[in-house]
Formats: structure tokens, sequence, C-alpha cells
């Protein structure tokens, strides 16, 4: 199994060993798996992971396959689960994996071993995705905030007072409809 060296790849790239990671780097093998891939770093967009956790897996994901923040296929959909959806561009091919329960019985160390080398079918539920691929990464202008004079992506720009500001010195107006009755 190429796991051994997989592995190895994913504790030096996150810095320790733990079962977050084993998740995310058996997930990756695994949707290779499914998807008739190689474990290969994705050059482009040619796959997409959107992963519904932002703990230790998603490292794993990014060393094995490339599927990076910034080149924008991997894409968080925060919902606390340690659930990931890959999509194939290339074959339109797509499997969401999802982590199966453990009942606390096992150790750190038990734990992450089990992930790694047990039974894929007892590490992970296999679901079709229910959103389509993604669109491609946009590239956007960039405005400046007219308090901080900083750069801003001009999507994240607000209007405030007439001028376009960040997020960062957007006063946000709850209106008298959050207000408390006096």
């Amino acid at each position: 199994m190429r796991m051994n060296e997989t592995w190895q790849r994913c504790q030096e790239f996150h810095g320790h060993s733990c079962p977050g990671l084993a998740t995310g780097c058996r997930a990756a093998e695994a949707a290779c798996d499914h998807l008739g891939i190689e474990m290969e770093k994705s050059k482009d967009e040619e796959l997409v992971c959107i992963a519904e956790t932002d703990a230790c897996g998603v490292d794993a994901i990014q060393c094995l396959l490339s599927c990076t923040l910034g080149k924008g296929n991997m894409i968080l959909r925060l919902t606390g689960k340690h659930a990931f959806s890959f999509h194939d561009r290339r074959t339109g091919k797509s499997v969401r994996i999802v982590s199966k329960h453990h009942d606390g019985s096992l150790s750190r160390e038990e734990l992450t071993d089990f992930i790694l080398n047990g039974p894929v079918n007892e590490v992970f539920e296999f679901k079709e995705t229910t959103a389509g691929i993604p669109e491609k990464a946009r590239i956007f202008r960039s405005g400046i905030c007219a308090c901080c004079h900083e750069s801003v992506r001009e999507d994240l720009l607000r209007i405030q007072d007439g001028n376009t500001v960040c997020l960062d010195c957007f006063k946000p107006y709850p209106g008298r409809w959050n207000r408390k009755a006096d």
C-alpha cells in the first residue's frame, strides 16, 4: 500500500500526526480510487475539493492533491462535518466522502491507525454530491478602501457614506428594526 509514503508526506506538511490529518489523507486516497484518477497534484483546477471542515484533514488534501484556497480548487463550506466532496472537471465525476463517527473507545494512536489502515467502508460513507461542480475561480479587480487606503478585492468592498470601504472599516447599520423597544 502506498499509504506509508503518503502518510509521511502529510505529517511533514502538517507538522504532527493526528486522527484529523489521517482522515484527510485517507479521504484523498479514497477520492482518487472512486474517481478513477492517480494520486497527483492538481496543476490547475481539474480536481476540486469542497471541505466541510477547516480542521487538520484539509492540510492532507492540500499536500497530496494540491487543492488549495489560493488556486481556488479548495472551497470551504463549513458545516462542522468531516466531509469532503471531490469533483473531477475532466470527467464530471464526483463523490462526497463523510467520516464515520467513532465511539471514542480507541486511543488517539489507535484511531489514527484505524483511519489509515481499516476497511475504507468502515472509515467513510460514500455519497453522491448534492451540488454541481463549482465554477472556476474568478479573478477580480481591486479597489482602494477610502478609510484605511488598503487594496481590496472589488466584490468585498462596501459602500458607506458614498465611499467604497473594506469589510474591516465598514460599520454595519442594524437599523431600527433590530433595536430593542425603549
